[in-house]
């Protein structure tokens, strides 16, 4: 595969929609939460970012979480994060309970600043809330030239090993490094075996059967129905179950919550807040990093583009499904929107986001837009 691949659209099940009209849409939907200004544009990229990239559990279907969150005053629309401590390449920082991505995008954009005075930059946060797509933060590094890592702890949706109870999140773990011409080595990934969002997708587009691995229902027992894991079930750790691995899942998802969580000073494990409830503030604790590569071996982008070129190369098990780079799926997205000029969605997505605009009074104006 070359990042000029691209995949193919479906005419019959899929729309696609200008990035301007969803801009609009988002904007508007967010005003009638009490958000505007800056703070609503930067979750607005995150969400499109993340829909572009073919990621759709994190972006406008998302959207009416973040809506509910905001009109429930759970989640701050004003303000600035703050620096607690700032010693050489490291900063802790205070998200005071604003968006997401305004809290990520503060923390990310410190981090790559001290990375280019002192090699790296390592910075944790509390008191924030879900950013969004993890590789947001991580291409903002490498389109610095810079190696970017995000992580973030989240509300317990997971099964550890073993365990009939949930106590982890599906804790993300993002890098990204910059290869030749635009290329690059993007890992963009949940510690489960998929991400909770994922689920909600599938059943939103009204199938009925997951594979093994992917939830448990709520006794903590593998399941292939969707709905029992939205029901009160859960994800399962990266792996599966114990004999598949799934143990090495746990310890990723627990690795996540050490630089979030304990390392911010955030609610970490059972105690953040549980999923699509403002009782009490997320605090969720999130960790950007950003490496200057040039402070080792010289040639880094170089080599790491030999590196993905040969992986691609391999001889496949299946000509048609050739060996991929992390990065490679959301690359042949991408390119497939960029030709029919916005973004891909299956028409059954936009149901919920039509539910959505009639309840705020938004009139969505989305629709009837044709491929070239």
């Amino acid at each position: 595969m070359t990042i000029k691949d691209k995949r193919e659209f479906n005419e019959t099940d899929e729309i696609v929609i200008s990035k301007e009209k969803l801009d609009s849409f988002v904007l508007e939907c967010l005003a009638k939460a009490g958000c505007t200004g800056d703070h609503a544009q930067q979750l607005a990229e995150t969400l499109l970012c993340s829909d572009y990239r073919g990621h759709y559990s994190h972006g406008i279907n998302r959207l009416h979480i973040y809506v509910h969150d905001l009109m429930m005053k759970s989640t701050a629309v004003t303000g600035t994060p703050q620096v607690l401590k700032s010693k050489g390449s490291t900063a802790w920082v205070d998200g005071n309970n604003l968006l997401g991505p305004v809290v990520g995008n503060f923390c990310m954009q410190l981090a790559v600043e001290k990375a280019k005075e002192f090699g790296i930059g390592w910075v944790v946060c509390r008191n924030s809330n879900h950013f969004g797509i993890a590789g947001w933060y991580a291409d903002f590094a490498c389109r610095n030239g810079l190696v970017g890592m995000a992580f973030t702890n989240t509300s317990p949706c997971v099964f550890p090993t073993g365990s009939r109870e949930k106590s982890l999140g599906s804790n993300p773990i993002c890098m990204a490094a910059p290869g030749m011409e635009g290329d690059s080595f993007f890992l963009d990934m949940a510690s489960t075996t998929v991400a909770y969002g994922k689920i909600e997708v599938v059943d939103r587009k009204g199938e009925t059967y997951i594979p093994g691995s992917w939830g448990a229902d709520k006794n903590g027992d593998e399941t292939h129905n969707p709905k029992e894991v939205l029901d009160g079930g859960g994800l399962q750790p990266l792996g599966g179950s114990e004999i598949t691995g799934g143990y090495k899942g746990t310890g990723l998802c627990m690795m996540v919550e050490v630089l979030c969580g304990i390392m911010g000073g955030s609610a970490f494990g059972k105690n953040i807040r549980q999923w699509q409830t403002t009782s009490k503030t997320a605090d969720l604790g999130q960790c950007f990093v950003a490496i200057d590569p040039e402070c080792f071996a010289p040639g880094f982008s170089n080599r790491l583009q030999e590196f993905c070129d040969e992986t691609r190369n391999l001889n496949p098990i299946n000509p048609s499904r050739p060996p991929q780079v992390p990065g490679d799926p959301e690359r042949a997205h991408m390119n497939m929107c960029d030709d029919l000029g916005g973004i891909v969605y299956k028409k059954k997505q936009l149901d919920h986001l039509k539910n959505l605009a009639d309840r705020l009074g938004v009139i969505m104006r989305l629709v009837d837009e044709k491929p070239q």
